[in-house]
């Protein structure tokens, strides 16, 4: 008789996992081991397992296929290869698969559906309570944020002093309590007073970030996993080689069959002094060995950063190093990394000290459609002081500023796009152009699709002519009060009337 226990139907690109008991006795998280390959007539899928706590051992499986599956798995503990089926059912509705590189510098999900990436930056929302939790989502429900980056870690830094719901081992924290908003700094790195066994996770910390995962999955959110990060007062972001790798396989294990994952090896990892690139193209490495749907893997930087052009990494995740530019550079990097840029922090709206924490929405409004117009993909972030110092960027809860209410028009002119993505066009000197992102060899001398940004120039009109023959749809839209004005077709030279108020964009479209 079989140990395993399983459904028999799966969705596709659904998680489905096989468990059965196994050892308890020891570490069973470092001395025992099970494994799954899974078979189609289109893919057979090898998959490592991890232990889940109370004797139950794991394995999960993500099938990109519909129709009749075969598994068998095999494990220390069993005396021999249990094997099995199940059926793979058609994906429900807005399931569309993982999220894949499309034409070099954009997104697509697995059906081909493209995918054109709002992010938020809201670091450990996840480790917060279930209210705030729960308000949160709602927030997410209200938004046109289709990714948001997240930390399996908890974080200590500005505004966090706090502990977390739960830790990711098992054992015992420091006592917080010696700690003030004049001392946190000396504890950032400082792996005293605290005592973890590395080797043993607490299941229920992971059971309860896959549980807002789903949460995201069935928002129709990504969930952009930060692995690592510096911001650490319990000597995670300290641990040896070997335990690095424990993590690393038991995350890869647990998570990677959700389809809305993307892996961020790290939050600013050139302030993670204990690891080298040697250690980062390890994680990289294992990623790509290990993790059998190959989700996204990018890395994020402060002030220097990593080399994007390295095989394992799928796209740019970059934050501004400059104190004014951005998405300006987005053409720069575009050409430089020949893969998609996501501007995951340019700045953040708020009015926090920091420099980083303190930009008006209207400047964050004007990087997202700069970043957009030049081919990019923008990431938005929020921090205003609050008594409770509970801010958006690091807890969750509500947002209290002005630019994510306009996130919701840009996506929609997004969507309008021809094709996979924008690219930068250089149409003129004095103004930011975007057409169709065009395969080699495709370029016309007249597009069929325009979009132009003035930024916080205030032109009162501007002459277009493209040719004499194309007839052409205008509208005009004002990114901050959020109007869209249809000024009908054109051919031949025209001027386009504007209000010379800056945040104004064209769109020039070929009528059909």
């Amino acid at each position: 008789m079989s140990r395993l226990s399983y459904h028999k139907k799966a969705e596709r690109w659904d998680v489905w996992e096989v468990s059965c008991h196994g050892p308890e006795e020891g570490n069973p998280f470092a001395e025992h081991w099970m494994k799954g390959s899974f078979s189609c007539d289109k893919e057979t899928v090898d998959a490592d397992g991890f232990y889940d706590g109370g004797g139950i051992y794991k394995v999960r499986f993500m099938p990109s296929y519909e129709g009749e599956y075969t598994f068998k798995v095999t494990a220390d503990f069993l005396e021999e290869e249990e094997c099995g089926s199940f059926s793979s059912m058609p994906a429900g509705a807005g399931n569309h698969g993982p999220v894949r590189v499309a034409d070099t510098y954009h997104f697509a999900y697995e059906d081909g559906t493209p995918y054109y990436s709002i992010g938020t930056t809201c670091y450990v929302w996840d480790l917060q309570s279930d209210e705030r939790i729960a308000q949160t989502l709602e927030t997410l429900r209200n938004s046109a944020f289709n990714k948001i980056r997240f930390c399996i870690f908890p974080k200590h830094y500005d505004y966090n002093l706090g502990e977390p719901r739960s830790y990711p081992y098992e054992g015992t924290p420091m006592d917080s309590s010696v700690l003030t908003k004049e001392n946190f700094w000396d504890y950032v790195g400082n792996a005293q007073g605290n005592d973890w066994d590395f080797y043993r996770f607490n299941t229920e910390h992971f059971r309860h970030i896959e549980k807002c995962i789903l949460a995201l999955r069935d928002l129709g959110i990504e969930a952009d996993l930060i692995v690592m990060h510096p911001y650490d007062r319990w000597g995670f972001s300290a641990m040896n080689k070997e335990q690095d790798d424990h993590y690393w396989k038991y995350v890869i294990a647990r998570f990677s069959s959700y389809r809305n994952v993307w892996w961020s090896l790290a939050n600013e990892f050139d302030l993670m002094k204990s690891k080298t690139e040697e250690d980062w193209e390890r994680y990289g490495a294992m990623l790509v060995e290990k993790d059998p749907y190959h989700h996204l893997r990018s890395i994020h930087n402060c002030m220097r950063m990593y080399d994007h052009s390295r095989p394992w990494i799928t796209h740019c995740s970059i934050q501004r190093v400059d104190l004014y530019k951005s998405s300006e550079l987005v053409d720069e990097w575009r050409e430089k990394f020949h893969k998609p840029v996501v501007m995951d922090e340019i700045a953040y709206e708020g009015n926090i000290q920091h420099g980083w924490g303190n930009i008006s929405g209207e400047e964050m409004l004007r990087r997202f459609w700069e970043a957009v117009c030049r081919g990019g993909y923008p990431g938005h972030g929020e921090t205003y002081m609050n008594p409770d110092d509970i801010l958006w960027w690091s807890h969750g809860g509500k947002l209290h500023g002005e630019s994510y209410k306009r996130f919701g028009l840009l996506h929609a002119i997004m969507s309008e796009t021809p094709g996979s993505g924008l690219m930068p066009y250089k149409r003129v000197w004095d103004e930011v152009c975007a057409v169709p992102e065009e395969k080699e060899g495709e370029e016309k001398a007249v597009k069929d699709y325009y979009l132009i940004y003035y930024s916080f120039m205030r032109p009162s009109f501007r002459d277009f002519c493209f040719d004499e023959e194309t007839p052409f749809r205008v509208k005009v839209i004002d990114t901050w009060d959020m109007t869209v004005e249809d000024r009908g077709v054109f051919c031949g030279k025209f001027r386009v009337e504007l209000p010379g108020k800056p945040y104004m964009a064209v769109q020039i479209k070929k009528e059909q």
